[in-house]
Order: structure tokens, then sequence, then C-alpha cells
């Protein structure tokens, strides 16, 4: 009988090794990588608020998105498809909202980890004065296969 004991635990040992736990495996693009997207996205949003930006800038922007893209402002609305994005960014196109008066996009600091960059910015408004620093803003980027599929604005 003891023998037969002993055999059991050893065959169940044997089993229980020969399943392999793992966690959900992600698939991690280097920081460089988004780092540069992020750069890319804030680089043509600038250009987007110049008042001779055209809808190719736009396109532009939205080719750094997924399909299936979501942009989320619980400030200004919520939560927006990639499609409502597309059409609130036209719609401030044709409605003069793009007049220039953003002339730069200050990066203070980035925070990368994976499929996901953490930034602190302010926007570099015209004034009469001359260029003046808006406020501190924070956002939350996240990718999937190299392209941005959620932006989440903490501001």
């Amino acid at each position: 009988m003891n023998y037969i004991v002993k055999s059991i635990i050893i065959l169940l040992l044997y089993l229980v090794s020969m399943f392999k736990t793992t966690g959900q495996e992600v698939k991690s693009i280097p920081n460089d990588s988004i780092i540069n997207t992020v750069n890319k996205y804030y680089a043509q949003n600038v250009k987007i608020f110049q008042a001779n930006s055209t809808v190719q800038d736009i396109d532009d922007v939205f080719k750094l998105f997924t399909d299936d893209f979501t942009y989320i402002h619980p400030k200004y609305g919520g939560t927006y498809t990639r499609q409502k994005l597309y059409d609130g960014y036209i719609r401030n196109k044709k409605n003069g909202g793009y007049n220039g008066s953003i002339i730069d996009i200050k990066i203070v600091n980035m925070i990368a980890g994976v499929n996901a960059v953490a930034v602190e910015r302010k926007y570099i408004n015209k004034t009469e004065n001359g260029p003046e620093d808006g406020e501190y803003q924070m956002t939350l980027f996240e990718f999937t296969d190299g392209k941005i599929s959620k932006i989440f604005e903490y501001w």
C-alpha cells in the first residue's frame, strides 16, 4: 500500500510539472519607437493647429492610429471613436478653430513603459506679448502593433 501511495504521488507530481503556467504574453514595442510616434503625433498636431493647415494634415495624424483607436477626455465629452475624433478635427478646421493660436507643444517629460507613454507637456500659445507657455497637461498613450490605440487626456 505504501508503494502504491508513493507511485500515485510521483505520477501526480509528474503530471503537474507537465503543465506550463503562463500569463498573457505581451508583444512589447521598443520604447524609442513609441516615443518617436508620440513626437510625430505632437509635431503633426502643431501643423494642424495652424490657419493654413489642410485636411491632408489631419489624415496624416490619423495614420498613426489603429483602426479601433479610442480617444478619452473626460473633461471634454468623454470617449470618442476614431471616426468621431476625425469628424471633430474636420469640423474644427472648417469652423476656423485651427487659427495658429497654438504655435508649439513643449514636451516637458516622457515616461515609457510596456506599450505605453505618459507625457507631461504644455501648449505654447501666441499672444500679443509673444509666445507664452500654457498650463501643464498630462496625456497617456497606449500602443498596439506600433500604432497609437488609445489616448487618455488627464487635463
